[in-house]
């Protein structure tokens, strides 16, 4: 058969052989890694990161994918890396990489460790050790087109395919930290075109893609002679054929390095009359482009000045100048809201832990297993994205064992989500107003939450960064985790000073009913002392195991602290005590109450500071002083004021058949505040 018929009846063969090639990929399931039990939670967590690997955040946007999951019981982590053809295009390494983690777990069930190439298209591996940054050749494997090269051209052929691949090694292997990839053609004898591509992963050096490369060629030889064939090894891989298998038009460009300007042409001296005028032209060229550029520079410029200024004066009223400059950290706590989705299932109502007046709240769970509670805000907070960045600086800042942790954020359109930590006991009224929960709540372990919440308080009050004023303290923003610590939430109401700052007046009042101080509710005026009236009011909450607003004695309701002042004079204050609770040290639980009444007395001076009521509870060689009458703004003229400005809402907190509403007072819109209510119910 003439060299062109034979040429022209093997490319009609290449689908064919194609074919032959995919099918001879395969997979390679590794055993000395160890299996894992069928239905287990290494099966679960291995399947939750397969589908989360060919996700944006996992991806560099060239094809490569990286992932880790640790395990919840131990050290052990299970790790993936996903790579793509460098001529595939998005979609197609998309569907490719979706389909093998279906295709690879089943083709190598319960092994720890498996790799698999499939459609030339994509590798996927994952181990239970670290693989990524690691050069790896083995295992590999080797596929090839079934038909030879002519017995005659087998020498020429051999040495430009030697040549090409040696040429686009040396490329791909330079291909930097994005992608290693590179392809090319030659000219072969019999007027054929050998087409080659070579690729290693992103994550190893140059070297050691070069390395990897030439151990891949040296295994040629497993396939000398044939017109085509190719090796894969975890690292690299390459392939060359008799007709272009690849598409060099969806190779998707890297970013060009900054343009280096070339010095300007000289000016051609053998026409003197038309060098000046296009001397003369050039000169009139660059004045006009130098003015124009000067007017748009200054323009700019000035934009960014009173975006600056905007920005400094935002801020200001947030926090203190030394902390303006850690404002640009925001993005390292910013999620990706396909993370956030994958996490709580979409959203489903199955992971739905309650529903507030600023939106819905989310149990979730990230990649690495740690759980967490999302805040889905409702879209017309309006909230700008940089007031909303710097809110939740301030409140990432916060760190203490007794104030729930704010993990981030995410930003994204109008969604705005803060992710905050999961804490699994929800709300400490849930706990504490429920007859029957609250029976299984000792006094060592109401003890315990008022200590906590004291050593919160003086963390705001004094120990911070910034001295912050909650304004909202009570019980359904204390969350309780699995050992029963409490931790302070909602700072949506929050007012932030400087170290040397202690009070502060304002025109908007904020907070809920029964728990604000009367100076406060009536005046605006605030301080620490605001927050020691509210946590008064939520230790004798604690004590009683009642609401503050609708306190039952008997066939009667009255206000708890009308009723704690009445017992504590007629020396009866035992008749405070909850019912329920029928152990724990009598003297602990009245000088609790003792405390409690010190707190909510109307007169500001003498209220104790947060840091003397944590020396009262931990010391009773403190003596206490006699408390007076507690400010009962219910009965004063404060009814009609106390309504001017202020906008009422009122939230509804659902888990399972539980509901609970609170009637709360927010802050209007353009408040500077902090993040508002989050926690899971």
């Amino acid at each position: 058969m003439p060299a062109m018929d034979s040429s022209r009846f093997l490319f009609c063969l290449f689908p064919i052989l194609f074919l032959i090639i995919n099918q001879a990929l395969g997979q390679v399931c590794i055993n000395e890694k160890g299996n894992y039990t069928t239905n287990s939670t290494y099966q679960t967590n291995l399947n939750r990161l397969l589908s989360s690997l060919p996700s944006d955040e996992n991806g560099n946007g060239y094809g490569f994918y990286n992932a880790s999951y640790r395990l919840n019981s131990s050290n052990e982590h299970i790790y993936a890396i996903g790579l793509c053809r460098g001529d595939v295009k998005a979609e197609g390494c998309l569907s490719c990489l979706n389909k093998s983690r279906y295709a690879l777990p089943q083709s190598c069930p319960n092994r720890k460790e498996a790799i698999g190439w499939y459609d030339d298209n994509c590798m996927l591996r994952y181990s239970n050790r670290s693989i990524y940054g690691v050069m790896e050749t083995e295992p590999s494997t080797t596929y090839y087109n079934i038909n030879n090269v002519s017995s005659s051209d087998l020498d020429g052929f051999n040495q430009e395919l030697r040549k090409l691949l040696e040429s686009i090694r040396s490329e791909a292997a330079a291909g930097g930290s994005l992608r290693k990839f590179a392809f090319g053609n030659t000219s072969a004898p019999s007027f054929q075109t050998i087409f080659a591509l070579a690729q290693c992963t992103p994550d190893i050096s140059e070297q050691l893609c070069s390395d990897c490369l030439v151990g891949a060629f040296a295994d040629i030889s497993s396939i000398y002679g044939k017109v085509g064939g190719g090796v894969n090894k975890p690292s690299c891989k390459f392939r060359f054929d008799l007709y272009p298998f690849y598409d060099p038009t969806s190779v998707k460009q890297l970013p060009s390095p900054p343009p280096i300007h070339s010095p300007p042409p000289s000016t051609n001296t053998t026409n003197t009359s038309q060098g000046s005028k296009s001397s003369k032209s050039r000169t009139v060229i660059i004045i006009v482009v130098s003015i124009i550029a000067s007017l748009l520079l200054a323009m700019f410029m000035g934009i960014c000045l009173r975006v600056r200024k905007a920005k400094k004066k935002l801020q200001s009223n947030l926090i203190p100048d030394e902390d303006v400059d850690e404002i640009g950290s925001a993005e390292s706590l910013q999620f990706n809201f396909d993370t956030i989705r994958i996490a709580t299932d979409d959203f489903s109502e199955a992971n739905k832990l309650g529903q507030g007046g600023f939106g819905s709240v989310y149990k979730g769970r990230l990649f690495n297993g740690q759980e967490i509670a999302v805040k889905r805000l409702s879209v017309n907070s309006g909230q700008g994205d940089l007031e909303f960045k710097n809110e939740v600086l301030l409140v990432a800042k916060l760190q203490h064992r007794n104030l729930v942790r704010l993990l981030g954020f995410c930003l994204e359109g109008v969604e705005r989500l803060l992710i905050y930590e999961f804490v699994p006991n929800a709300s400490l009224d849930h706990i504490i107003f429920d007859p029957i929960k609250r029976a299984q709540l000792d006094w060592d372990r109401r003890y315990k939450i008022i200590v906590g919440i004291t050593r919160g308080l003086i963390y705001l009050h004094e120990d911070s960064r910034l001295r912050i004023i909650h304004r909202d303290l009570k019980a359904s923003n204390i969350l309780i985790d699995e050992e029963m610590t409490p931790k302070i939430s909602d700072f949506g109401m929050a007012k932030l000073f400087g170290v040397d700052q202690t009070q502060g007046n304002t025109s908007r009042i904020v907070g809920t009913y029964g728990y604000m101080a009367p100076e406060y509710a009536m005046h605006g005026h605030f301080s620490v002392k605001s927050d020691v009236y509210s946590f008064g009011v939520l230790v004798l909450e604690i004590v009683s195991g009642q609401k503050n607003n609708s306190f039952r004695h008997g066939e009667n309701m009255e206000d708890l602290l009308s009723y704690a002042w009445k017992c504590w004079k007629e020396g009866t204050a035992s008749n405070l005590i909850d019912p329920a609770l029928t152990n724990g040290s009598r003297n602990e639980i009245m000088r609790c109450i003792h405390i409690g009444l010190l707190c909510v007395q109307e007169n500001i001076p003498d209220r104790p500071t947060m840091n003397a009521i944590v020396l009262m509870l931990n010391s009773y060689s403190v003596t206490l002083p006699v408390p007076s009458q507690p400010a009962f703004f219910r009965d004063s003229n404060v009814g009609s004021d106390m309504t001017l400005g202020w906008k009422n809402s009122s939230e509804v907190i659902t888990t399972g058949s539980d509901r609970s509403k609170s009637s709360s007072v927010k802050a209007p819109e353009h408040e500077v505040s902090l993040i508002t209510e989050v926690y899971p119910r």
